[in-house]
């Protein structure tokens, strides 16, 4: 869960945090042990990052995102970010294209895409393959020795 970056981000600790406090004795026990393997974050980071606000992008998002997927499923779920946005727009929200973007892609929203699947190579069965000269064995131990 807290690989991938150097140190996971701090949202996401607090939340390992949240999810093992009552398991692990408490917020110290998990602080200390997350900093002995190099994700180091320390209780009061925890605390004062519970105690804080939701942030303005935090609170226009949760306004926004009821608004997406409620224009989303009334048009059949095929509207994507461009007519979701355009549509935002003449019910009088000022919003960016790039965060209703954003928020499809955390719901979990995809427009229909038109067109068929272009399919460019098919594979005949009934040719003849080339022999297994090297018995799917491809290291080699110098150049131009296998």
């Amino acid at each position: 869960m807290l690989r991938g970056r150097a140190r996971p981000a701090t949202h996401t600790l607090v939340a390992f945090i949240d999810e093992h406090r009552d398991r692990f004795g408490g917020v110290e026990p998990i602080c200390r042990t997350l900093t002995e393997h190099d994700c180091s974050i320390h209780p009061s980071t925890y605390y004062a990052h519970k105690k804080r606000l939701p942030s303005a992008r935090a609170l226009r998002d949760a306004e926004l995102a009821p608004l997406i997927i409620k224009i989303y499923r009334d048009n059949y779920s095929v509207y994507g970010a461009r007519k979701i946005w355009a549509e935002l727009k003449r019910q009088g929200h000022q919003v960016a294209r790039c965060t209703v973007e954003r928020l499809m892609r955390a719901e979990g929203l995809t427009g229909a895409v038109r067109g068929k699947k272009i399919v460019t190579t098919v594979a005949d069965k009934e040719a003849e393959r080339a022999p297994d000269r090297l018995g799917r064995q491809f290291v080699a131990t110098a150049p131009n020795r296998v």
